[in-house]
């Protein structure tokens, strides 16, 4: 393992927050035993992992009225490599839902096999960052950096959890003729949920009437979604994260990087990402105004 004096530790060549999980645990992973039925979503943090562990909660809890209203998302769909509360995932009953920032190199062999359903969220890098930035001033676990400048350049350079965005994004993107996968954009989200949620239900097979549907579009809104206990994470222990210090659903919108990039920013963070951004599969949205 090696050490790091910026509060995450790098293992495998990935960056892991202390106390939440150990190379043993990474390590373990590579022979986990994966089941045809697990659903395993996968992004690249600050976008949109909580907006779909809601809705992935919503359609196979139908919709919280089935007992277990009171559960919360970290109960619900299981962190992969950071398992807080101690479940034990062997003996969880199927289908078992998966959250992970791993990049694919370190996830479980088997899933090269196809077994499971992978579920790919992504969204511009610029919002990423910035949900970031505001995410690390409650994050108990992580260094704070006042600096947003000095923050960028940490992103930039790849040291903080889930490494470079465009090698998470690339990596993942290079395996999707060999993978169960779907790809979802956040802007996409933002700019037509119902659609979004369709696409996931037909990607897992789940056939939910007319009404269903609007109900999960509904509960699964910013606004209501926001101020859910289940789904805020503010069952989550203050060891991990300060709530005085801000909040983790904080804005959920498209273009608030430019409350806080400087023009001199923006342009330095399309010289390293633009070109490589132009060879992915899909089209970002940088702006909301763009819908």
């Amino acid at each position: 393992m090696e050490p790091s004096d910026k509060c995450l530790f790098k293992y495998k060549g990935s960056y892991f927050v202390p106390d939440l999980t150990t190379p043993e645990t990474i390590d373990s992973l590579e022979d986990f035993e994966i089941r045809d039925s697990d659903v395993f979503l996968v992004t690249f943090p600050k976008s949109g992992t909580i907006w779909i562990q809601y809705i992935l909660s919503l359609i196979y809890h139908e919709g919280h009225r089935n007992g277990t209203e009171d559960t919360d998302l970290m109960d619900r769909i299981l962190w992969l490599e950071y398992n807080i509360r101690n479940r034990d995932y062997i003996s969880s009953p199927s289908p078992r839902l998966f959250a992970t920032h791993l990049p694919y190199y370190l996830m479980p062999k088997e899933l090269r096999k196809g077994r499971a359903k992978i579920i790919y969220v992504a969204r511009n890098p610029k919002d990423a960052l910035v949900s970031r930035y505001h995410f690390s001033k409650m994050s108990v676990k992580t260094e704070k950096i006042a600096d947003f400048d000095v923050f960028m350049e940490r992103f930039l350079a790849g040291e903080v959890v889930g490494n470079f965005w465009l090698d998470h994004v690339e990596g993942w993107t290079a395996q999707r003729d060999n993978l169960n996968i779907l790809f979802i954009l956040y802007e996409e989200m933002k700019k037509d949920l119902r659609s979004s949620v369709l696409k996931i239900c037909n990607f897992l097979g789940k056939r939910l009437t007319e009404e269903e549907l609007d109900d999960i579009v509904d509960k699964a809104s910013f606004g209501k979604m926001s101020v859910d206990r289940r789904a805020n994470y503010t069952t989550v222990s203050p060891e991990i994260l300060d709530f005085t210090k801000g909040r983790f659903l904080r804005k959920g919108t498209v273009g608030d990087w430019k409350n806080m990039m400087t023009v001199a920013q923006s342009e330095r963070f399309d010289s390293i990402f633009k070109e490589r951004m132009e060879k992915l599969p899909f089209k970002f949205f940088w702006d909301i105004k763009e819908f």
